[in-house]
């Protein structure tokens, strides 16, 4: 597989080590975004170890700056594991 690009999300080195600790992110019951995106909506995200995975997860709960004050996002974060 090439990874040509700096953005990829994935470290060629680290490419096809196993990872078990992820996150779903999905949209809550009736959540008027999942008429744009359908209501099985989910991404996973997937890390290598526990500590690596809450890490992200905290960061990922938090909400950041490039939201607008009248804005409120709404995602449900749940932590899985293979």
């Amino acid at each position: 597989m090439s990874y040509c690009h700096k953005h990829n999300l994935v470290e060629p080195d680290q490419a096809f080590k196993e990872r078990n600790y992820g996150i779903k992110v999905s949209l809550p019951t009736n959540d008027t975004f999942s008429r744009v995106l359908g209501d099985s909506w989910e991404k996973l995200h997937w890390y290598r170890s526990e500590t690596e995975r809450d890490a992200a997860f905290d960061k990922m709960a938090v909400r950041h700056g490039y939201y607008r004050k009248t804005d409120n996002p709404t995602q449900v974060l749940e932590k899985v594991q293979r």
